[in-house]
């Protein structure tokens, strides 16, 4: 499947005098609408071709790929969430009708469909719980895949320095995918990129300050966000939320800044699962409601306050 998937997407660009190495993005957009347009637009082929792309460092191939394919489940996941806290009968009023875009659809036909959510969600549940609602592992993170860092953290046995330590060991991280000259998610790391990431232990970590950790996000296009001057350019390269980020140029449609709290519950969930319960997380800024980044404060649970240090 995957080799035949790559050989048609290879044999449909020599029709029109391009290889794989020499085509832009502008014609990975057009095939993956002509396989809408066919048809044939299946999770497993636009896979197929995403990994194909980031094993040849087709990395501008690949960021295209893993933001058309990256939304799809948030929402049903939410409104699982919705249903276990607030009840079937309000996931019915929140998420009755409401359908995502064909499978490959481009950024921009996103944010209506949140839109329309969040003014839903917003007028059926309460502030405290509709926050509590967004703020889940939204993309069903398998907690296994953290029982290392919880390990890490019990044997540290201190917040602080299993935060400095996680901060260490992604910068050596980075440093290996820039020299490798591979993507770390969707972003390219570069040597400004790598010293922005160095600067800030919020970043990609978090630094504990009281009760709380504070944790700044990495921006999803690092490169371009830092060179970038626009402020609406600026806050479109800081912002991951494929569900949303197309309105951060368009100004259109105003989609509720609480939204964010989906960002945080990814934010969070690390903490989740080392401190071994949910914890809770606020938004103190993010690009969708005019900020230049997105940061949050995630409360330490009472009971694990004995990791930090004595300055509370």
């Amino acid at each position: 499947m995957a080799v035949k998937a790559v050989r048609e997407f290879e044999e449909h660009l020599r029709t029109k005098g391009k290889t794989f190495e020499s085509a832009a993005v502008e014609d990975v957009k057009e095939y993956v609408s002509l396989l809408m347009a066919q048809g044939r637009n299946s999770a497993e082929l636009l896979l197929a071709l995403a990994r194909y792309s980031n094993v040849v460092k087709r990395n501008d191939f690949y960021i295209y790929f893993a933001g058309i394919l990256g939304a799809r489940n948030v929402l049903p996941i939410i409104s699982e969430r919705v249903a276990a806290i607030a009840g079937e009968e309000k996931r019915r009023k929140v998420f009755g009708g409401v359908k995502m875009p064909p499978l490959g659809s481009p950024q921009e036909e996103y944010p209506a469909v949140t839109h329309m959510m969040m003014n839903r969600l917003e007028s059926e549940l309460s502030p405290e719980i509709c926050k509590k609602a967004l703020a889940g592992n939204n993309h069903n993170i398998p907690p296994e895949s953290l029982r290392e860092e919880r390990k890490r953290f019990l044997e540290l046995g201190s917040i602080d320095e299993f935060l400095s330590d996680l901060h260490r060991r992604m910068i050596a991280e980075l440093e290996e995918l820039m020299a490798e000259g591979r993507l770390f998610y969707e972003q390219e790391i570069t040597p400004q990129v790598l010293e922005f990431v160095r600067s800030n232990q919020e970043i990609l970590s978090g630094a504990r300050q009281g009760s709380k950790i504070y944790v700044t996000k990495f921006p999803y296009a690092p490169k371009d966000y830092l060179r970038e001057v626009d402020p609406a350019m600026k806050r479109y390269y800081a912002c991951h939320c494929p569900l949303v980020r197309a309105s951060i140029l368009r100004g259109e449609p105003n989609v509720s800044p609480t939204w964010c709290y989906c960002s945080g519950g990814y934010e969070k969930f690390l903490f989740d699962v080392i401190f071994d319960e949910e914890v809770d997380v606020e938004v103190l800024e993010s690009a969708l409601r005019g900020d230049q980044r997105c940061r949050f404060a995630i409360k330490i649970p009472e009971r694990k306050l004995k990791y930090a240090a004595p300055d509370l």
